[in-house]
């Protein structure tokens, strides 16, 4: 981990680093970092992981559509991450890749089944958020989303 992320919480530090990482392997096309970042982030814990990735993806999307999503503007963004990842990654899986979209935006309904693996969702985030970030340097993600819900906590 490099000093980038040294002024964060003790445990936000391995899931910005990891994160970071996972979306630089996503954006170069380069599995093996992409494999090494998402073998590092899904042994974090998954609540606070769930919960930076998660607020990162739904950040970004309202940063993309500041007069709010409808079921187009969702399957749009499925449909071109998907598209996206799956010229390169042959892992990616559309249904994973809604459940981190649906869970992003707090719409997911829990149908009984056991949510994707840590490495499953750990990709699929990555994949979403360089997708969702373009060429945004993922510092100033990571910090946004950091800042975010660190004002959410403190207005609970």
């Amino acid at each position: 981990m490099t000093n980038e992320w040294r002024q964060l919480p003790a445990p936000a530090r391995p899931i910005a680093a990891a994160t970071s990482a996972a979306v630089a392997g996503a954006r170069a096309h380069d599995e093996a970092a992409l494999a090494a970042a998402i073998a590092e982030l899904s042994v974090q814990d998954q609540t606070q992981a769930g919960l930076i990735l998660g607020t990162a993806v739904r950040l970004q999307l309202e940063a993309a559509h500041p007069d709010g999503l409808d079921a187009d503007d969702v399957r749009a963004v499925l449909a071109g991450s998907v598209r996206a990842a799956a010229a390169w990654c042959p892992r990616v899986d559309p249904q994973t890749m809604l459940y981190l979209l649906a869970g992003a935006l707090g719409v997911w309904e829990d149908d009984g089944s056991p949510p994707p693996k840590p490495e499953e969702l750990a990709l699929h985030a990555a994949l979403l958020i360089e997708h969702l970030i373009g060429p945004r340097p993922m510092t100033e993600v990571m910090t946004a989303t950091l800042d975010e819900i660190q004002r959410a906590q403190l207005n609970d």
